[in-house]
């Protein structure tokens, strides 16, 4: 991914104030936090493009004007704590242009977040996001407490230990949900077929987030599962497509159902094993001003003379998808199951000074053909839907039509 580095600038403000030396520090601390957005990013160029500059009127005086009413008036100027201000101020901020998916993490957050894409953390185990302002499960991963306790993709969160998800954000919802293995969390959830809420109490553990695996099936048939598109995850595959390519297979059954996504990079590293170097993988659109970035395949291709089928649901998300439109598109792989998520947006990682951090949207993604996915998903060519009887039946009828198509590819 193209390298972004932050241009800061030096503001001076001369405020009367007791004690001016350490307001000044602190003052000079928050607005150079300000600087970092008013002077957006520098691009991998030699001039300094500036996505959302100030404008020349704008008057801070405001957000002075509030803190120091704080600082003056609050009942107990001894419970303030100035860093906590400081990155209130500057969550309020991100919150206030209403993307989920680009949000503020302090440093605790920032440790959690890269423990997440790490693959180990402690808590229940799934993905979650907001879609039309509700809080809902994206994937419960493999062989996690809300795997086995039932949680679908699609449900939606509606308590969290009795906590409304109203307005709640996604760091919110995970700071409530995540804590030390042993302990519980009960989760107020409404899925489509019900008439009323069910709560699920849930036990947290250690998470581990596997990559992947795979087993031979009918003789010929390689199911490959993709849990996460982690650090890891190109490693893992390489090693087992080592296996796969020694084993009795000629045909292969992608899962990328409950796949929440992850690493772009990552969906771009497996695509290179199944199409030709230099077919397209995903289109990075920054908007009308800015040159489209096309990631293309740029491995070995060993997979290419594979006949392949893919499977998705509502749990499919983000770098998942990405993949399974690049085999669409570039070898017309047919997609069974269910409709996708539809997170159509890349997002970066920015470490800040104090060690918090910035995960910042920075463009939409398309598909090789161009098509923007964002809140609608990929609709697979063949539907079949899993009904409650067939989770508690432990039935998969998807799988089952992958298994029946992919023996009349050739």
């Amino acid at each position: 991914m193209r390298k972004f580095s932050l241009f800061l600038f030096d503001l001076l403000i001369d405020f009367c104030y007791k004690d001016i030396m350490s307001l000044f520090k602190k003052i000079v601390l928050i607005v150079a936090v300000f600087a970092v957005f008013g002077l957006g990013f520098l691009v991998g160029k030699n001039t300094v493009v500036c996505k959302f500059c100030a404008p020349e009127d704008l008057d801070f005086s405001l957000f002075w004007e509030a803190w120091h009413k704080i600082q003056q008036e609050y009942v107990s100027p001894g419970d303030i704590n100035i860093q906590e201000l400081i990155y209130g101020a500057i969550s309020g901020m991100v919150e206030s242009i209403g993307d989920p998916y680009t949000v503020f993490f302090n440093p605790g957050d920032t440790k959690k977040f890269l423990e997440d894409i790490g693959g180990e953390f402690e808590g229940v185990g799934m993905e979650i996001g907001i879609r039309e302002s509700q809080l809902q499960v994206i994937a419960p991963l493999e062989g996690t407490p809300a795997q086995k306790a039932g949680l679908r993709p699609g449900d939606i969160i509606i308590k969290i230990d009795g906590v409304s998800t109203i307005d709640i954000t996604i760091e919110e919802a995970v700071t409530l949900i995540r804590g030390p293995k042993g302990t519980e969390v009960t989760l107020t959830i409404m899925r489509d077929e019900w008439d009323t809420s069910k709560d699920f109490t849930i036990k947290r553990a250690v998470i581990e987030i596997p990559s992947l695996k795979w087993e031979l099936k009918q003789e010929n048939i390689a199911y490959i599962k993709l849990y996460h598109f982690s650090e890891k995850v190109d490693q893992d595959f390489t090693e087992m497509a080592t296996h796969i390519l020694k084993s009795p297979s000629e045909k292969i059954i992608l899962d990328l159902r409950n796949n929440p996504g992850g690493y772009l990079e990552k969906a771009q590293d497996i695509a290179g094993w199944f199409l030709e170097k230099g077919q397209v993988v995903v289109i990075e659109d920054f908007g009308k001003e800015e040159e489209q970035v096309v990631y293309k395949a740029k491995g070995n291709s060993k997979f290419l003379d594979y006949p392949v089928v893919i499977l998705i649901n509502q749990g499919s998300a983000s770098a998942s998808e990405i993949l399974a439109s690049a085999l669409r598109d570039n070898r017309n792989i047919k997609i069974i199951g269910e409709t996708s998520f539809g997170k159509g947006s890349v997002q970066k990682l920015e470490s800040l000074r104090d060690g918090s951090s910035l995960k910042i949207t920075i463009a939409n993604w398309l598909t090789p053909k161009g098509e923007l996915i964002t809140d609608k998903g990929l609709e697979p060519d063949i539907k079949v839907e899993m009904t409650g009887e067939d989770y508690e039946q432990d039935r998969d009828p998807q799988l089952k039509k992958a298994l029946e198509i992919i023996k009349g590819v050739e």
